[in-house]
């Protein structure tokens, strides 16, 4: 990892099929991170949190070298380009293939989403 210059920090939580996605992208390329578990994502977010994604108040947020990087899609495509020579490529060199791994990971994330959003809705009222 770029002679352990690199700080990687993953804000998440467990329960999360889009941080588990990017803690794949970080472990198929081998990269050491701090693991930051959200505790209570409903009712109090961290100011990391907070201050690493305003937008949409969410996670998983890469933390690299201070910066933020959010949405899981866009995290494992930074950490490609970012640790190119760390690991296998997480995605394909030609063009298209690359256009249609993004289409389906975009396909599975509506699909994810619809099907969370009503347990999202009924945690936040316990």
């Amino acid at each position: 990892m770029a002679g352990g210059r690199e700080e990687l920090k993953l804000l998440g939580t467990w329960t999360s099929p889009f941080v588990i996605r990017v803690k794949l992208a970080l472990s198929f390329k081998d990269l050491s991170y701090e693991n930051v578990e959200e505790e209570d994502l409903y009712h109090n977010k961290s100011e990391l949190l907070l201050k690493s994604n305003p937008v949409h108040k969410k996670v998983p947020v890469l933390i690299h070298n201070g910066k933020p990087v959010c949405e899981s899609q866009l995290i494992v495509e930074y950490i490609d380009e970012a640790f190119g020579t760390e690991g296998p490529s997480l995605l394909p060199a030609e063009p298209y293939e690359r256009a249609m791994a993004r289409f389906w990971a975009a396909y599975i994330d509506d699909k994810v989403s619809s099907l969370l959003l009503p347990l999202t809705e009924f945690a936040q009222t316990c």
